[in-house]
């Protein structure tokens, strides 16, 4: 029970401290906002601030990262990689949209669009994302160690680029209005079509 409530407690501490930067970076912009600004404005001690966030960085794209090397790894017996991907971001699609702060998503966006250096981290960890995918893919296959062969790196090249294009289509309907519901539903046909791309090769037709 009270493992619990500081689990709770913890949460609500991190949630609170996310939500004061991405306001203060919104309002003055990211590069302009000290850690320091954030840590009093939260009323947090710096050291716990960074308990929770290891760098200023942290405070905007932890929520972007997905973990689709996990997504693999973890995937239940039988399923293949790209089922696996498939059923998470469908499911997404269907019933984790619904949990979706349509303003905070949108001013996060903007506030990574407008600082070069959230820009420069965003690519890094995207890169990042994709080197630990290749090596679920190789894991998939029977390749020991963590390790990757080109044919991964392509496979993780093409999934990457096939999710950033998904995600960029839902994240300019909703900039332009378009309600929630109905970008799910949008969202949940191209996720079947990318996957069948992926799965099966642009037949040209």
């Amino acid at each position: 029970m009270m493992a619990g409530l500081r689990e709770k407690k913890k949460e609500q501490t991190r949630r609170r401290i996310a939500e004061v930067a991405l306001r203060m970076f919104a309002e003055r912009g990211y590069e302009a906002v000290t850690v320091n600004e954030i840590a009093e404005a939260a009323e947090v001690a710096k050291v716990t601030l960074f308990t929770y966030f290891p760098t200023k960085e942290c405070l905007v794209l932890d929520v972007v990262k997905d973990d689709t090397a996990k997504i693999v790894t973890e995937r239940r017996p039988g399923q293949t990689p790209l089922g696996a991907l498939r059923a998470h971001y469908g499911a997404f699609a269907a019933e984790g949209i619904r949990e979706v702060d349509v303003d905070g998503l949108l001013t996060r966006i903007r506030v990574i669009s407008a600082s070069p250096t959230l820009m420069a981290g965003l690519h890094q960890t995207q890169a990042g994302q994709r080197y630990e995918l290749a090596a679920a893919l190789a894991g998939a296959r029977g390749v020991p160690d963590g390790a990757y062969e080109l044919l991964d790196q392509l496979m993780a090249a093409q999934i990457g680029a096939v999710l950033m294009t998904l995600q960029e289509g839902f994240f300019q309907r909703l900039g332009a209005g378009t309600p929630i519901a109905e970008a799910g539903r949008r969202l949940a046909n191209e996720v079947e079509l990318a996957f069948d791309l992926l799965e099966h090769g642009f037949t040209g037709q």
